[in-house]
């Protein structure tokens, strides 16, 4: 049997088979235990970190 004959598992679990409705996940509660590791900063996107001067005159440029 070749893996595309399989239903695609959950994101967040990885145990359960994907779906329709709560897409890419398996159930709302999948779903909504992804979203707080996002809320709370579990998760985060890769970038470089700011400088907080640069920050700060970044802001006093907008203020024309």
């Amino acid at each position: 049997m070749s893996s595309g004959d399989e239903a695609p598992l959950c994101v967040y679990c990885r145990q359960h088979p994907v779906e329709r409705r709560w897409r890419p996940f398996c159930s709302q509660r999948c779903q909504l235990q992804d979203l707080a590791h996002w809320a709370d900063g579990t998760y985060r996107v890769a970038a470089e970190p700011v400088h907080p001067d640069a920050a700060a005159e970044n802001n006093s440029d907008s203020e024309v």
